[in-house]
């Protein structure tokens, strides 16, 4: 197999697997959950109990508890992405007379992501409090499904208003509980659910402008050295026409740095773009990660409390209010003056 074609399947391999978590996520009892108990059981007989206990309590601490460990490897692979893209990149295309402002939108683009970032985890998520829980109870209507009337939270003690939940993660119910967020070290809640969404769409602007302008240099350079109509000889001597697993290959002898960093930041756009509209798909129809999660998992789960034996739950979104207000309480979470109002 040539360069392009292996490239080509491990990037089908590496997209086809994050489908399939994607898809997977919101089962309870999915495919993917079985494989992973089932593996999990085999490697418990071959692998030793001590380091079974040290795994176990190395993955807890990482992903159970609050960690800036995440934090650092966000920033770390920002940093590596862009001192690439300053030491080379910018420095060649600057060469090659690129215009100014097209160079500098990364840049720009960095700024407000950071800027998001720090307002996202470092903002009150809307956490729930024996202070505020009387009122916060009255901002949303209990759909009688996901969110029943006159539950108690065991940790926090306090009456668990619709659509919150108890995080684990940080030990506090949080109003409208969207997730926990590794990248950010915060919960995403009613407060900060609108800068998340402005931090997702700038670092998906951001990679994507860092891998145009990279992409368009390495489409100038190849322009340039006019190989793109050219031929190459072979070990055996033969000529033979450039082909475009040629041109892939030249340039990663040429620039390897470059086309690795271009692979990353296409994967990551790619990555980041799917969650970006299903970030925007759950804004403009007014529904949290966690309530779409728990309504998929309805058909599966057995009746609740309040529904009756002889027919299953029905979900049915109550809190859509269209698309330009949904969006709008994204960014103005209501108040229980304003539902008074209403």
């Amino acid at each position: 197999m040539d360069f392009l074609t292996l490239f080509l399947i491990y990037l089908c391999f590496v997209l086809a697997v994050t489908a399939l978590l994607c898809l997977c996520s919101g089962r309870k009892e999915s495919f993917l959950t079985r494989g992973v108990n089932r593996a999990s059981q085999v490697l418990s007989l071959v692998i030793p109990t001590q380091l079974q206990r040290v795994t176990h309590r190395a993955l807890h601490r990482l992903f159970h508890t609050r960690s800036c460990l995440f934090v650092v490897l966000h920033v770390a692979l920002q940093a590596a992405v862009f001192g690439e893209y300053t030491w080379e990149v910018f420095v060649y295309c600057w060469e090659l007379q690129f215009h100014l402002l097209l160079l500098l939108l990364p840049y720009l683009l960095l700024v407000g992501n950071v800027s998001c970032f720090l307002l996202c985890s470092r903002a009150n998520p809307g956490i729930v409090t024996k202070s505020n829980a009387a009122s916060l109870v009255k901002v949303y209507a209990y759909d009688g499904v996901l969110f029943q009337r006159g539950l108690v939270c065991p940790t926090c003690t306090v009456e668990k208003p619709a659509r919150s939940k108890h995080c684990s993660v940080c030990r506090t119910c949080v109003h409208r509980f969207d997730h926990h967020c590794v990248w950010v070290n915060n919960c995403i809640g009613a407060s900060n659910a609108g800068v998340f969404l402005l931090y997702l769409l700038s670092l998906t602007a951001t990679a994507g402008a860092v891998a145009a302008v990279t992409a368009a240099f390495l489409i100038q350079v190849l322009l340039l050295s006019n190989i793109m109509h050219g031929t190459y000889l072979d070990a055996q001597g033969q000529e033979h026409a450039v082909e475009i697993s040629f041109l892939v290959q030249h340039l990663f002898m040429t620039f390897p740095r470059i086309v690795f960093m271009l692979g990353f930041v296409i994967l990551l756009t790619l990555i980041l773009g799917g969650y970006c509209s299903f970030s925007l798909y759950l804004a403009l129809t007014n529904q949290t990660t966690n309530e779409w999660c728990k309504s998929r998992r309805l058909g599966g789960s057995s009746h609740l409390p309040s529904q009756p034996h002889d027919r299953p739950p029905v979900y049915k979104n109550i809190y859509s209010k269209g698309i330009w207000r949904n969006l709008k309480e994204i960014f103005n979470p209501p108040t229980v003056l304003e539902r008074k109002k209403k």
